[in-house]
């Protein structure tokens, strides 16, 4: 037993070289997502609002939020009651931290017995144009980080946590017209 003790160990430091090749870049994602539960909460807030509110007495408004195909359909009696319920719909996506660039709302279109409807597709990843402008804005930033494109999401490489910090706050100062979060800081 004792000569096994006194043995250097080479294997703690063959695996300390490896890990120190692989460790030299750090990374995180650039994605942009809806945090869905946090939507449902809004929405069903929005419809309780609605419910009890004088103005919407007897009116067939209508909040539908499909998940499977990323769309929120609000159907109301006229457009004036429409505008009202997405304010009403901001305001509480805004109150559970849901962002209001998540939204693209599409026109307002007649719909059954003189109502009116409008959809609004939920973002959900990036779109390649959104992640191509933002990795050549990385690449344009003279930073000392590279980005790439991985299927809906951009990761970023560095050699640093400082420069990966750097390029965080580069992206926040930026605006790409969508919602960006930045997730798996390693």
């Amino acid at each position: 037993m004792r000569a096994v003790e006194n043995q250097p160990d080479h294997s703690v430091g063959e695996r300390k070289k490896k890990e120190g090749a692989v460790a030299d870049q750090f990374s995180f994602d650039v994605v942009s997502e809806v945090n869905m539960q946090e939507l449902k909460n809004a929405l069903d807030q929005a419809t309780k609002e609605i419910k009890q509110r004088f103005d919407f007495k007897d009116s067939k408004t209508e909040i539908t939020l499909k998940e499977k195909e990323k769309e929120l359909v609000v159907v109301s009696d006229d457009e004036y009651k429409l505008k009202a319920v997405q304010e009403i719909i901001k305001a509480k996506c805004v109150k559970r931290g849901v962002s209001l660039k998540a939204f693209d709302y599409g026109t307002v279109e007649p719909a059954l017995s003189g109502t009116v409807r409008q959809v609004a597709k939920i973002q959900s990843g990036l779109a390649s144009d959104k992640a191509k402008e933002i990795t050549k804005a990385i690449k344009d930033s003279k930073l000392k980080v590279q980005g790439q494109i991985q299927g809906e999401q951009v990761r970023v490489l560095g050699k640093s946590k400082d420069d990966l910090q750097s390029a965080i706050a580069f992206l926040k100062g930026k605006d790409f017209g969508i919602d960006l979060q930045f997730t798996n800081y390693r």
